[in-house]
């Protein structure tokens, strides 16, 4: 919006220029959604307190010793994705040029599947025992989404050159040139992995939006990369013209997960539910297929990666040998109950979010 307003008028004093650089609005766009969330972050977690949204902690056979150290933590409220996504929106509508494809897709992407999980806090917190949504909806929900960006970029004349493409780190060639509807399957693994992986992340103070933060920003490079001519030139990286409005949107994501943080950070005054963690999930995993970079993922969201994979091992463990892997799943959870401290673990799993970062970054010249 403001730079449809403001970029006209460097006829009338060139200052107003600088609303034409990706750099200026990514910044600006960043700081836009931290301030709001600090100013606003207050107010919505007292009215989520009013409302009566509090955690309710799981307390059973599997999860008693679970239950033991989190147990304190019980009412803190929950939904405040509510204010990740709000923060996001006003910085994006503020400095995003929603007029551009990527940048419409990516709004789409983040509300769709937010409301998925907004839904889904609403029916934990009202439901008796605390259950939300069936993990089939919430599943196909998201897959829904998945399937149909899927089949719009490969059917739109801006997309379709890269869509059927497979890119992965340290290779400057596509994998694979034209995997055609394979892409489609491809796409719906990528996005659905993502979103899920974030919300399997989301269980400590602070850890799944710290990591967040450090994701968005690392996309935000690869997207400005991706979107500047020369410079993908000079990487020898596929050019896509747009790009440079998701690196915006991926920074003011950024912004928002860290003014977030600023509340979540332990001891937690609020948790972003599933509203905070499929939105932003969901959002990452769709920059990652809308610049072709699908891969790097793994790179620079490693953290949400080993969550991943330690579930998986934990649960083919059990089901094959009838023995686990891991003390209890997911990867932070197992550190807990070694006796590690909560702030220590978030700490440490931060700076292996910075570190895969840098690698996926890094990648892009390592080709």
């Amino acid at each position: 919006m403001l730079y449809h307003i403001f970029y006209p008028l460097h006829e009338v004093w060139f200052g107003f220029n600088v609303f034409r650089y990706i750099t200026f609005r990514a910044s600006a766009a960043a700081l836009t959604a931290f301030v709001f969330s600090l100013v606003f972050g207050g107010p919505i977690i007292r009215r989520l307190r009013r409302l009566n949204v509090g955690e309710k902690i799981r307390n059973g056979t599997h999860y008693r010793d679970l239950y033991e150290i989190h147990k304190n933590k019980e009412g803190t409220p929950t939904m405040g994705g509510v204010l990740i996504v709000l923060a996001l929106m006003v910085a994006t509508v503020f400095w995003v040029r929603l007029e551009v494809l990527q940048a419409r897709l990516i709004v789409l992407a983040t509300l769709w599947l937010g409301s998925i999980g907004f839904i889904d806090d609403l029916f934990k917190l009202r439901r008796v025992g605390g259950r939300g949504l069936p993990g089939r909806i919430k599943l196909a929900g998201q897959l829904v989404f998945g399937i149909a960006i899927s089949y719009y970029l490969l059917g739109h004349p801006e997309t379709a050159d890269y869509a059927g493409q497979i890119r992965v780190p340290f290779y400057k060639y596509p994998l694979f040139a034209d995997i055609g509807l394979f892409s489609l399957l491809f796409t719906v693994v990528v996005i659905v992995g993502t979103t899920n992986a974030v919300n399997i992340t989301d269980g400590l103070d602070g850890l799944a939006v710290g990591c967040l933060a450090v994701a968005a920003l690392a996309y935000a490079v690869l997207c400005y990369l991706t979107g500047h001519f020369e410079f993908a030139g000079y990487l020898q990286i596929i050019f896509i013209p747009g790009a440079g409005e998701l690196a915006v949107f991926c920074a003011a994501l950024a912004g928002a997960a860290l003014g977030f943080l600023w509340f979540n950070s332990h001891p937690a005054e609020v948790f972003m539910g599933d509203t905070g963690a499929l939105a932003c999930g969901g959002a990452v995993g769709t920059a990652a297929v809308l610049i072709n970079k699908e891969f790097f993922l793994l790179l620079v969201g490693g953290v949400f990666f080993l969550e991943v994979v330690s579930v998986i091992i934990q649960v083919a463990s059990f089901k094959l040998t009838g023995k686990r892997v891991f003390a209890c799943a997911p990867l932070h959870h197992h550190f807990e109950f070694r006796g590690l401290k909560e702030g220590k673990i978030t700490v440490r799993f931060w700076i292996l979010a910075i570190l895969f970062a840098a690698i996926g970054i890094g990648a892009l010249k390592l080709q």
